[in-house]
């Protein structure tokens, strides 16, 4: 074979497999940006699925919001009900707590969240709203509130119920917003075993059930699911760097294909993609021309962190510039729009981000104003 088609044909194959779909073997499943919020993929994203244990993570979210409101401690410690036990038995992931123990809200998160125990959800579910009934409301209200618009909690494990039912979307929202609203906490997800010194029995020693964690190619979180009628899910999230992307997907038939095809979306994510900072929330700086101020610049910053993901095959369309009248008349008050960042692919705009005076900019008084207008008129320097 000539060399030259030879290279050829090896490059065609590489552009392939950088761009080709990642061909998920999932009933619905969604890829994101976590800082960029841009969705990379998605299968069906708002098909309708049981979220089984991957609703743990709002049982944890309610957790830690008290948590940093003060209005719950780690030392704090509840008494496990009768209703709590029966579900450390056979069947069941379990913490394996007993009647009447009591046990800290510490050992109760890392039971939901590292040995993904449903006895350790109920106690814990009980403790805080003195029902299971009363903290699913406490779930639903907070889903709500972040934007989960297709989810309904009914109990604080996911188990056994047809009307406890979500989508991947609104699960990635839900992961998204543990990750960026509890760092500290979120470090749970991470931790590869609990031992729980039960009472009555020697110690139990268990693993986090999210298979992708042993692996270390980067990945931290989330959550495992499992119901028969679901088959098996998987919330999970990977960071590089300062990358960071979010996976959730559902209908898996195996153990072993929720596994190997989370973690080849996480990485076609990755290989195919890129993020770009654009601006920081009040630390970039963007020095714009004034006229007529007692400044020839102003400082502009955004309001919030703009990030943009684009495919890597794109990256050489991607412009960014700034956009804004200027020079831009005083006085100038802090707060006040001046200017846009354009990002652009192949000279369309793909997303218009504000900029915001960071500082107030006072006019000349009259006699300056005056000499400076007749200053331009003359010479043509502004």
């Amino acid at each position: 074979m000539n060399k030259i088609l030879f290279f050829i044909i090896i490059f065609l194959n590489l552009i392939s497999n950088l761009t080709a779909n990642p061909n998920l073997q999932a009933r619905t499943g969604i890829l994101i940006d976590y800082h960029s919020d841009e969705i990379l993929y998605e299968l069906d994203p708002d098909s309708q699925i049981y979220p089984a244990s991957m609703t743990k993570i709002m049982t944890s979210i309610i957790a830690f919001d008290l948590l940093e409101k003060n209005k719950l401690s780690l030392d704090d410690k509840f008494t496990v009900s009768e209703n709590a036990w029966r579900l450390s038995q056979a069947g069941y992931s379990s913490m394996f707590i007993m009647i009447n123990d009591q046990v800290s809200v510490e050992n109760l998160l890392k039971g939901i969240i590292i040995a993904s125990g449903n006895d350790a959800c109920v106690a814990l579910a009980e403790g805080i709203a003195g029902s299971e009934e009363n903290f699913a409301d406490m779930m639903n209200e907070k889903a709500e509130e972040i934007g989960m618009m297709s989810t309904n909690f009914t109990n604080s494990s996911g188990i056994n119920d047809p009307d406890n039912i979500s989508t991947v979307r609104d699960i990635a929202i839900m992961s998204k917003y543990l990750i960026q609203n509890y760092p500290s906490y979120y470090e749970l997800f991470a931790e590869k075993t609990f031992t729980w010194d039960r009472t009555g029995g020697e110690p139990i020693k268990q693993g986090n059930r999210n298979p992708l964690l042993y692996k270390n190619v980067g990945v931290d979180g989330v959550k495992t699911g499992y119901l028969a009628v679901e088959k098996y899910s998987l919330a999970s999230t990977m960071k590089k760097n300062d990358r960071r992307i979010i996976s959730v997907a559902s209908g898996f038939e195996t153990k072993n294909a929720r596994s190997l095809e989370s973690l080849k979306l996480l990485n076609w994510g990755f290989r195919n993609t890129n993020t770009f900072e654009i601006s920081k929330k009040n630390l970039t700086i963007f020095e714009l021309d004034t006229w007529l101020g007692k400044k020839d610049k102003i400082q502009a910053t955004s309001k919030e962190d703009y990030y943009i993901t684009i495919n890597k095959k794109d990256i050489r369309y991607l412009t960014v510039s700034l956009e804004y009248d200027g020079p831009i008349l005083a006085p100038i008050s802090k707060g006040e729009q001046v200017a846009n960042i354009i990002i652009s692919k192949k000279d369309n705009v793909i997303k218009r981000l504000p900029l915001y005076a960071s500082e107030d900019l006072k006019k000349v008084n009259f006699f300056k104003s005056l000499l400076i207008s007749l200053n331009y008129l003359i010479w043509g320097d502004v």
